[in-house]
């Protein structure tokens, strides 16, 4: 069967443009209530460091004109800031009574810090928008949240989680985001748990501060400095802010954190963030988020008091701004704008090298925001890409082997989907597997030269889940190229192989592309397949110096879906690949030399190990074996 291909297309499939997408096609609207004014004044803070004008308010008729604006689209609505509470209990009811009069409005949230909330926002919100989601910003425990301050350089904690409590007392639910800083960093367990304390909180959204760029603090308007921007203005180096990290920094909380809460079974009560997306993309399922969607800064926008209107508020700005929102504006009018911003053009370009990426089906491009910032700091966006790879891979690792964690860190087993790859009955054919005495129906082969393909059932219908090493028409079923390494796997691991093929060079078939030596493993358990991903990293270890020239070793990660009930089972394929550089003729005519260096490493393999512990280390060079 042959391996998935990265799909080809255009920048559409992973940045939709507005114009390209129908009326039932939701955007989303950040309102700046009250633009960067806050009552608070964190080191961190992005939006003081657009150094706009403050004070003014969004009104209640600047909240209608979106309903029109965008002609019916359903309209996803966050309340933001700054801070959005300090424009009044009264202004707020008016903003939440417009939006509760707009029908296209399906969703209203709000992200505050929550030092002004009490009894009667409370009261206010189950009055005019009883469906109003409620997000607080918490980066951990008291030392994680040391960023948080107010303008008198005293922490904001104690207050959060007074309100926090409160919530909780009144039945409400509330997300968190919790900014990744180094106040956090190897401690992603105990931040877990801290934050899954609270009653209240359903939702955990770990964000990073990829902050490296910022040299300078933030301009303070008054002639008197506030305790606050002293603090930063330590903070901030010319190499950037303390506050700052790096994405493989990231991607490791991220995973950390994940373990735990799969371990801990936070998962029953606590949506966790990215890792939730991470696994639905793995599943081949959809995800709110925009950074794995194809939703992208054409459908996110932001509104100021001003009337300043742009994509997506983590942009630059004013970069980011498309136009001064007018009574009369269509939303034809916003698409012309998005086709003509110089930034919007370069960040859709950063996503054509994501079209022939292999993740580019799970990772969707990732947050444009964020290439935008490390292409213009760097020159290049491709740390980020590669810590986006490392996050897939560890979450794929971990939802195959959740008992034994280590193996999230594996930098050899790469997220490979095989599409399509199915098998009618899973269940039945690991039964059979080990029971000598099941009934085998005889198998018509078809053998070619493109491949040996097992037949049962239905003329016509070309299965191969129906040889089993107990089967009479086994060895004939199995390539000759590929039979050795079958048998090291079969007969020496006592491992299910449920799908080999010794590599085709399909020089005879126009446009086929060339298939390259592999073999499928069906782990039996989750426990074998800890073991068996661990022993397989070691040979590949072991064959670092051993294949020949021109090859290398590539362990994918899949999974197998039954026909017959819809589950998915783990899998494990194993490659003989050519290395960067070689061609394909070269390839298959040296292949059975490179075939015996593999075989041996197989058979010489020391046996499973009770902790399943890979032999590899977590540096970006262990990522392929080859010569």
């Amino acid at each position: 069967m042959p391996t998935a291909q990265a799909t080809h297309g255009t920048p559409d499939s992973l940045y939709a443009r507005l114009d390209a997408t129908g009326a039932e096609t939701a955007v989303s609207v950040i309102l700046k209530l009250r633009g960067e004014t806050c009552d608070i004044d964190c080191l961190y803070c992005y939006e003081k460091r657009k150094e706009s004008p403050g004070g003014a308010r969004i009104t209640a008729a600047q909240a209608n004109r979106l309903g029109s604006l965008f002609a019916g689209r359903p309209l996803s609505i966050e309340l933001h800031g700054g801070e959005p509470l300090t424009a009044g209990r009264q202004h707020v009811a008016a903003i939440l009574d417009a939006l509760s009069d707009q029908p296209n409005v399906i969703r209203v949230s709000m992200q505050t810090n929550g030092l002004l909330l009490d009894e009667e926002w409370l009261d206010l919100f189950d009055e005019h928008c009883p469906e109003l989601e409620i997000g607080l910003s918490l980066d951990g425990d008291a030392f994680g949240n040391s960023w948080r301050v107010g303008y008198d350089g005293y922490p904001t904690y104690p207050r959060v989680v007074r309100s926090l409590e409160l919530l909780a007392q009144r039945g409400r639910q509330t997300g968190i985001i919790c900014a990744v800083t180094p106040r956090v960093l190897g401690r992603a367990p105990e931040v877990i748990d801290h934050l899954a304390s609270f009653r209240a909180v359903t939702t955990i959204n770990l964000v990073p501060c990829f902050d490296g760029s910022v040299t300078k603090p933030t301009t303070a308007t008054n002639r008197r400095q506030p305790a606050s921007r002293i603090l930063q203005k330590q903070a901030v180096g010319p190499i950037g802010p303390d506050w700052a990290i790096a994405p493989e920094q990231y991607t490791g909380f991220v995973l950390e954190a994940a373990a735990h809460w799969v371990a801990t079974g936070t998962f029953r009560r606590i949506k966790l963030e990215p890792a939730v997306s991470v696994i639905r993309r793995l599943k081949g399922l959809q995800t709110r988020s925009c950074h794995f969607s194809d939703m992208k800064c054409d459908h996110v926008f932001t509104l100021y008091p001003d009337n300043r209107f742009g994509s997506c508020d983590e942009l630059p700005w004013p970069q980011a701004r498309l136009t001064t929102l007018t009574i009369d504006q269509t939303q034809s009018d916003i698409s012309s704008e998005q086709l003509q911003s110089p930034l919007l053009k370069q960040a859709r370009s950063l996503v054509k090298k994501c079209l022939t990426c292999d993740y580019r089906d799970t990772c969707g491009a990732g947050c444009l925001a964020v290439r935008l910032r490390f292409t213009q700091e760097r020159g290049d966006d491709d740390n980020y890409c590669t810590q986006r790879m490392r996050l897939i891979d560890g979450t794929a690792a971990l939802l195959a082997q959740p008992e034994h964690p280590s193996g999230m860190h594996c930098t050899r087993w790469r997220w490979r989907p095989r599409i399509p790859n199915d098998m009618q009955d899973v269940s039945a054919f690991l039964a059979r597997w080990d029971d000598p005495a099941a009934a085998r129906q005889p198998a018509r082969l078809r053998i070619s030269e493109h491949g040996n393909i097992n037949t049962v059932g239905q003329p016509g219908t070309h299965e191969a889940d129906d040889l089993d090493p107990h089967h009479p028409q086994w060895h004939d079923g199995i390539e000759p190229g590929i039979r050795p390494v079958v048998d090291a796997l079969t007969r020496g691991w006592n491992a299910v192989t449920y799908d080999s093929c010794q590599g085709h060079a399909h020089d005879d078939l126009p446009g086929a592309e060339p298939r390259h030596l592999a073999v499928g493993v069906l782990p039996r358990n989750r426990t074998e397949y800890a073991h068996l991903a661990a022993r397989l990293c070691g040979v590949a270890e072991r064959v670092t110096h051993g294949l020949p020239t021109g090859y290398s070793l590539e362990l994918g990660r899949s999974e197998l879906t039954c026909r017959t009930n819809g589950r998915t089972f783990p899998t494990l394929d194993v490659r003989l690949t050519p290395a960067d550089g070689a061609g394909i003729s070269a390839y298959f005519h040296g292949i059975d030399g490179a075939v015996r260096v593999l075989v041996n490493a197989l058979e010489t393999a020391p046996p499973n190990s009770a902790d399943a512990v890979c032999s590899c280390n977590s540096s970006p060079s262990a990522e392929r074996v080859a010569r």
